[in-house]
């Protein structure tokens, strides 16, 4: 059996998770960088039965008027160029006045999450019928990595006694066929935006997912799609860092003035070169996530994160290169583990007084996670390098499926000390414990584990 085979036995009937899969309150701004990204279907069929095929998402719009600019797409063999606007729901359109508005005139294509039926109408000032496509639930979802539950209780399940009775090789097997599921489909996102934006620039919102880990990852994966890393270079490196800061809305005019001595004329030279690039950058603010700073340790705070990002910027051709050589990275881990900047070595935050020692701007544990989530599963192949790195602590997720599978996180220790193994503990949580509406009682996993064999 393989574990493609096990969740195909163990999937709820398709009408229960159909009932299961519209989601209320989606973040639109997320729902559009998934789009951006290349994470939902290229082949739709329209509202009127056109068929649509996307060459290209666009680009992010900065400012009034469509989500995104210069789009390309298909429909019914004709391919037309202009903006794209995407909604939570089809009614969206006429509520929030775009058809009066002359700036969505020249909409190709108009994407929505919910179709809120026929009296609702996407048409232009001038009466054209602009064609509508809906996302998919299972698509959006998955995109989200949002399964049915959000979490399951923590306490034993019944897959509890079954586990138990399997070999130790069954039970390694198992973890390892969902560790290695887990790293194909994170490879097949980045290759879906690989596909539109090439791999250097997948890469670099990649790297930027990773340093936002984790409650700045939608702002940072905005940034890095925001400021492609190519048009980013074109720029100096002070006026590429004043571009990325000011972007990510961290500068003001008066910002240095609050700011301890040794950095004033640092940040005023900072925001003079952002005043000058702001309207080729700077996005309105409700198209820009707010940045959390709750119970973030200094070293994490979202200033250094994107400090990272404009530092990686300037060797991001090498750093790119690198990335493609075969595991276990040791050249990429170096670079990316010396990269400095004379202001960011000693700062926590713009406003931050100096530190005594210095700060590394990329730490091990960040630089594990994108080796983890990055490039190790774009490398699945070299298993052995992969399977070395030693695992963190182990995170609520982890130690729920612990409960779950093991009975207590003493009983999972064996099964805790590499990365692969936590991969696997938290796939097959997302797959099985937060997939099961009825609180293990109907779970066909207990049932099935029994027929596992190790390869």
């Amino acid at each position: 059996m393989t574990y493609a085979q096990l969740l195909n036995d163990c999937a709820p009937p398709t009408n229960l998770v159909a009932e299961n899969l519209a989601r209320q309150n989606f973040d639109e701004i997320e729902i559009q960088s998934h789009w951006f990204a290349g994470h939902f279907s290229r082949e739709h069929t329209a509202n009127h039965g056109q068929k649509i095929r996307i060459i290209s998402p666009g680009e992010w719009n900065r400012g009034a008027g469509p989500d995104f600019l210069a789009a390309s797409v298909e429909i019914d063999g004709e391919i037309h160029s202009g903006p794209i606007e995407l909604d939570l729901d089809s009614r969206s359109w006429e509520l929030h006045g775009h058809r009066e508005s002359p700036f969505f005139d020249d909409v190709i294509l108009h994407i929505v999450l919910t179709e809120s039926g026929p009296t609702f109408f996407t048409r232009t000032s001038n009466d054209r019928d602009v064609p509508r496509i809906v996302l998919a639930p299972n698509e959006v979802n998955t995109a989200l990595g949002l399964p049915r539950l959000t979490q399951a209780l923590a306490r034993p399940g019944r897959c509890l006694s079954p586990l138990a009775q399997l070999s130790e090789e069954n039970v390694t097997s198992l973890l390892r066929a969902a560790a290695i599921h887990r790293a194909q489909k994170k490879a097949y996102r980045f290759e879906q935006t690989a596909s539109l934006h090439g791999f250097s620039q997948a890469l670099w919102e990649s790297f930027a997912d990773a340093m936002g880990f984790s409650a700045n990852r939608l702002p940072m994966r905005l940034l890095a799609q925001r400021l492609p890393v190519k048009k980013l270079n074109t720029f100096s490196p002070e006026d590429r860092e004043a571009i990325i800061f000011g972007t990510a809305g961290f500068l003001s005019p008066t910002l240095h003035e609050t700011a301890p001595p040794k950095s004033q004329e640092w940040l005023e030279d900072l925001w003079t070169r952002w005043w000058k690039r702001r309207d080729q950058f700077e996005f309105p603010e409700n198209r820009t996530p707010a940045w959390s700073t709750r119970a973030t340790r200094p070293g994490n705070h979202p200033h250094r994160r994107v400090a990272a990002l404009a530092t990686a910027a300037a060797q991001w051709r090498s750093l790119s290169t690198l990335a493609k050589q075969d595991p276990p990275f040791t050249k990429f881990t170096s670079a990316m583990s010396d990269l400095n900047d004379p202001f960011w070595d000693r700062h926590h935050t713009l406003k931050s007084a100096q530190t005594q020692e210095t700060i590394k701007l990329v730490g091990k544990s960040r630089l594990t996670e994108f080796l983890i989530n990055t490039l190790y599963p774009l490398n699945i192949e070299y298993w052995d390098d992969f399977a070395k790195i030693r695992a963190d602590t182990p995170n609520q997720k982890v130690k729920r499926c612990s409960e779950r599978l093991f009975g207590s996180l003493a009983l999972a220790k064996p099964h805790l000390k590499f990365a692969w193994q936590h991969q696997a503990l938290l796939q097959i949580y997302q797959d099985f414990c937060l997939e099961d509406l009825s609180d293990c009682s109907d779970c066909p996993f207990p049932e099935q584990l029994s027929t596992w064999t190790h390869d």
